[in-house]
């Protein structure tokens, strides 16, 4: 049978979310937590794949178990075994054929950039106090929406078959002190988000203009966009089914 765990991370002090030889991951920890409890070799396969410092909320993931258990008390059991930076939320049936990767519609992430000096955001925004104009920064986010290339703010030499993407919302708001960016596409780009948020901050320095920006995204060139952000500012929030 087919399950999907819903549960949040703080990525602060992992290598990302997949498996790799040289490091720990959200993934690795999780699954040798599952298989401590269900006693069978558990794969865990997630509606995303964030990179080393990113962090998490409301993450998707499913695995297949042929056993019996019930999923209030799974999820209870896996949360006193995890580490404190990994919280499962919810243990779900769902169909033999549902995938928490290749069934997500859209996938939403934020950026968190703090405006002042605040010890209760400093783990998990970028600091940056010189002056940024929002507003310019939202007419930018504005030409990011709809199917576009994004290679320009993709990292290079990665395994996909092209750089389309579809981005169905990017804005930027202000809560409390700091500023936030929001964007929902049907994928992500390896550092895409990072370099879109890197970009337009320099737009909203003034570094660069809207008409840059077009020609950026038009380039199809990473060394054109701006500089990737610190990934303790990002996170995933959520994928649609």
């Amino acid at each position: 049978m087919r399950y999907f765990v819903i549960f949040d991370y703080d990525g602060g002090q992992y290598c990302g979310w997949q498996k790799q030889p040289n490091g720990e991951t959200i993934q690795s920890v999780m699954e040798k937590a599952f298989e401590t409890i269900l006693r069978d070799e558990i794969s865990l396969t997630g509606a995303g794949r964030t990179d080393a410092g990113v962090h998490a909320k409301n993450m998707v993931a499913h695995f297949d178990f042929d056993g019996d258990f019930d999923c209030e008390q799974l999820a209870k059991r896996l949360n006193s075994l995890l580490p404190k930076d990994i919280a499962i939320r919810e243990i779900k049936h769902v169909d033999s054929e549902a995938h928490a990767r290749f069934d997500a519609k859209k996938r939403k992430y934020e950026y968190h950039i703090l405006r002042k000096k605040n010890p209760f955001y400093r783990d998990y925004s970028c600091a940056i106090y010189y002056p940024l104009d929002i507003e310019i920064m939202n007419k930018g986010a504005e030409k990011l929406i709809g199917r576009k290339d994004f290679q320009s703010f993709s990292k290079v030499h990665t395994d996909v078959n092209n750089y389309y993407c579809e981005i169905y919302k990017a804005f930027w708001e202000e809560r409390d002190d700091q500023m936030i960016f929001t964007i929902e596409a049907n994928r992500f780009l390896r550092g895409m988000v990072r370099a879109i948020v890197g970009t337009l901050v320099d737009l909203g320095a003034g570094r660069i203009n809207l008409e840059d920006l077009d020609k950026i995204i038009d380039s199809h060139d990473r060394c054109s966009a701006g500089q990737a952000m610190d990934a303790k500012g990002l996170f995933f929030v959520g994928a649609k089914y």
